[in-house]
């Protein structure tokens, strides 16, 4: 993107200011000049809002993958231009996210959202017993889709990405998560919408990285929340995805 600089306004300005060949189109070139700056300086930046359960709650935390992001666009000088928030609930399902979203992002009129659950509708049902069934978590998770789709949001989803880290499908969870994640890759396909697939960046680093087929500690703090590695890689895959989005690609 152009850098609006104060050295390239002055070499700009200078430059018009200067040139006897174009005296009679000075007014005209200076203020489109000054209005293509004032456009630039101004422009509004894309809300990005990021909505689901505790892992997006402690998203925002000094060492967690929001703020992660934030650096990112800092350190590309883009900063100004993405307004991050955190819209995360521990526990939420994705019925509370349903029931939420009016106050929590429909408000907050977001350019982008980014629809990170799943964890807690596969983890309850053993944990607790208050899960969500497969057939109402899609239900839910179109209903969310439309409404974001009326405002015409920016949508991305994401597949939740770990309940246990051993790489041998012998997480008691496994064979659930990967059915959810399943659905949420074929809402992504049937809505056009872009999927940051976690659940396979996670088991890929895993596979890598993970030799002695530990349950936590490589991704994780407990088999579900983030570490610091485990934020980073939740960051750095969505990194491009809200930058596409922005731009319309």
């Amino acid at each position: 993107m152009f850098q609006k600089t104060p050295a390239v306004r002055q070499f700009v300005f200078r430059f018009i200011l200067q040139s006897t060949s174009m005296k009679f189109l000075r007014p005209v070139l200076l203020l489109l000049i000054f209005t293509s700056f004032l456009s630039m300086t101004f422009q509004k930046a894309k809300r990005v809002i990021f909505f689901g359960d505790s892992i997006t709650q402690a998203g925002v935390n000094a060492t967690g993958y929001i703020t992660r992001l934030k650096d990112a666009f800092t350190q590309k000088n883009l900063a100004s231009q993405y307004e991050l928030v955190g819209a995360g609930v521990s526990g939420n399902k994705v019925y509370d996210l349903y029931l939420r979203m009016e106050n929590d992002v429909l408000a907050k009129s977001p350019d982008i959202v980014i629809i990170f659950i799943g964890i807690n509708d596969v983890w309850h049902k053993s944990s607790s017993g208050t899960g969500t069934d497969a057939d109402k978590f899609e239900r839910f998770y179109t209903a969310i889709i439309n409404k974001l789709k009326e405002k015409n949001a920016k949508i991305i989803l994401c597949t939740p990405p770990a309940i246990g880290e051993r790489t041998d499908y012998t997480n008691p969870q496994d064979g659930d998560l990967n059915r959810y994640s399943q659905i949420i890759r074929d809402l992504a396909k049937k809505n056009n919408l872009p999927v940051c697939d976690l659940r396979k960046a996670f088991r890929d680093y895993n596979l890598q990285h993970n030799t002695d087929n530990k349950e936590s500690g490589i991704l994780t703090t407990d088999r579900v929340h983030l570490n610091e590695k485990g934020n980073q890689l939740v960051a750095d895959q969505l990194l491009p995805y809200i930058e596409n989005a922005a731009t319309g690609k």
